[in-house]
């Protein structure tokens, strides 16, 4: 091929390529902003569906008298999907209560060892607590988890990126139920049908500090149904479209 075919083929494909990148800009302008913000360390809220699902999440890191009351009431209501993150020592001082949880079909997320915010400490002191956690989950249930909830919610950018290097996900919640607040069932039953939209992560405490939340589950779960919402897990929820994030 002379040189100046060569020369022809070069501007063409240059072209070609320069034209190709323009179309995708055009018909997909949110791509690149997209896996912009999907590679920021982010926790997860919510997810942007038009389905109605929602996610119903429970942490329990004290006591066993309100966990077992939740079981039998998602049992008795036929909800067959929820997840629960466990704290490390709870799981080990009720390993029962943990395989029930298991063996129901329910999902299992990591709530961290010591009930302490983990932005206060160093990296090192994170990935042992959740180490810590994981082990024990593990050894209970055979669960290894990979998704997980840290104590009272708290997070930053770097705490997120330590989470991330040890294969999780931050799931935090977009409805919160406020039932660790004990305000009254009317009050955690309003509040969560009023606010639950599709794509929802809905926070909840088997815990025994929510002392209301078996009074308020049955007309939850009534009630998100009547609104035509069906429940899924989280791990189900994240399948669906586009994750809601928040970055720190």
């Amino acid at each position: 091929m002379h040189m100046r075919a060569r020369r022809k083929l070069f501007l063409l494909t240059l072209i070609a390529t320069v034209f190709t990148g323009m179309l995708s800009a055009v018909f997909n302008p949110l791509s690149a902003k997209a896996k912009e913000i999907q590679a920021k360390p982010h926790a997860v809220y919510k997810v942007d569906t038009d389905k109605k699902l929602v996610a119903l999440t429970f942490d329990i890191s004290w006591g066993n008298k309100t966990p077992e009351p939740v079981l039998k009431i998602l049992k008795e209501k036929h909800v067959t999907k929820a997840t629960f993150f466990l704290s490390g020592p709870w799981t080990v001082r009720h390993p029962e209560i943990a395989k029930n949880i298991k063996n129901m079909g329910f999902e299992i997320g990591n709530h961290g060892n010591l009930h302490k915010d983990f932005s206060n400490y160093p990296d090192s002191w994170i990935r042992q607590q959740v180490q810590l956690s994981e082990k024990a989950i593990k050894q209970v249930t055979n669960v290894k988890t990979t998704l997980i909830r840290t104590p009272n919610g708290d997070f930053n950018t770097r705490v997120i990126q330590c989470l991330n290097s040890m294969g999780y996900t931050v799931i935090q919640w977009n409805t919160d139920s406020l039932d660790w607040k004990n305000p009254g069932v009317s009050a955690i039953t309003n509040r969560v049908l009023n606010r639950a939209v599709p794509g929802d992560i809905i926070l909840m405490h088997a815990s025994d500090s929510s002392k209301q939340i078996t009074q308020a589950l049955p007309q939850i779960i009534d009630g998100l149904r009547a609104k035509g919402y069906q429940f899924v897990t989280v791990s189900e929820l994240l399948t669906q479209a586009k994750v809601k994030t928040q970055v720190q």
